[in-house]
């Protein structure tokens, strides 16, 4: 998909930017900046975008996305409701690949570094001590001054550069930047297809929302993404039924009605494909790595 240009808010007087940020949501802009950005959801759920990957977000995640990697984050629904109670927490640090000068990726010592910035176009997700040292990390650098905030970034680039306990999120990183036109038509689709995939949706519906016809729609849909919109659609909605198997809390076969699927072995045939295991097995793989990780 085609997504926006974001202009990342930066001081004048700072080499990158760490905030902490508590709001309704997270939005729902497809977007990309020339800058990394790290992102540690503390509270907060629902289906994220990254490159060619849809995936969920929950507490505790931890990403690194690299330089014009295309993302969003969409809440589950509830968090956009008019008098929601439910608030969002991150902290996202944004940093460009030369902030600490143009020669620190030509020292001697840094040579780990354009590895690490290769890696991150397509986006990384960390797990284990690795993920826990980046939250200390990325905590201090929201109330760091001067140069702690320089040792602190520092600290994070060689936890970052040295770690195997990451996955890559997209499997694929190339994609060439949009018009205005193309990025409000391509969100309005994401946004309306994120929203009502429990419903049918058919190509004349969704073609409206394009405001094209549905010819021209599939074309401009498989010429953007590189799939079609219902591969798009099956996609968002095996994404929600990995959410709801790992909650453990409605057996499977609501799930599948729950996430727009009008029969069960039509549901099982789509998550085997998009997921390769069944649902049994995804939600058994889950929960035991649950369970280790807790000390079970």
């Amino acid at each position: 998909m085609k997504p926006l240009f974001h202009k990342v808010p930066t001081q004048i007087q700072s080499s990158f930017s760490a905030r902490h940020d508590v709001q309704a949501n997270f939005g729902s802009l497809w977007h990309y900046h020339p800058e990394l950005e790290l992102h540690h959801v503390i509270r907060g759920k629902g289906v994220r975008l990254i490159g060619d990957n849809i995936g969920n977000f929950s507490a505790g995640e931890v990403l690194l996305l690299g330089s014009n990697l295309p993302h969003m984050w969409q809440c589950n629904e509830e968090y956009y409701q008019r008098h929601a109670q439910r608030k969002v927490e991150a902290i996202v640090i944004h940093f460009l690949p030369d902030c600490l000068g143009r020669d620190f990726l030509n020292l001697p010592e840094t040579y780990l570094i354009p590895k690490l910035l290769e890696n991150a176009r397509k986006g990384m997700k960390f797990m284990g001590t690795a993920r826990a040292k980046l939250i200390e990390l990325m905590d201090k650098a929201t109330v760091a001054t001067d140069l702690d905030r320089l040792i602190i970034l520092l600290s994070i680039l060689k936890t970052v550069a040295e770690t195997d306990e990451y996955v890559p999120i997209a499997s694929a990183h190339a994609f060439y930047k949009s018009n205005e036109m193309d990025a409000i038509r391509i969100n309005k689709v994401c946004t309306y297809t994120l929203s009502n995939y429990k419903k049918e949706i058919s190509l004349e519906e969704i073609a409206s929302i394009a405001n094209l016809s549905v010819t021209s729609f599939c074309r401009y849909f498989k010429l953007m993404t590189k799939k079609t919109y219902y591969d798009f659609l099956i996609e968002i909605r095996i994404s929600h039924a990995c959410r709801l198997l790992v909650e453990d809390i409605l057996p499977t076969e609501v799930i599948c009605f729950e996430c727009g699927f009008n029969n069960v072995s039509n549901f099982y045939r789509h998550f085997k494909k998009v997921t390769d295991m069944t649902p049994l097995e995804y939600k058994k793989k889950y929960l035991y790595s649950s369970k280790v990780a807790v000390g079970f």
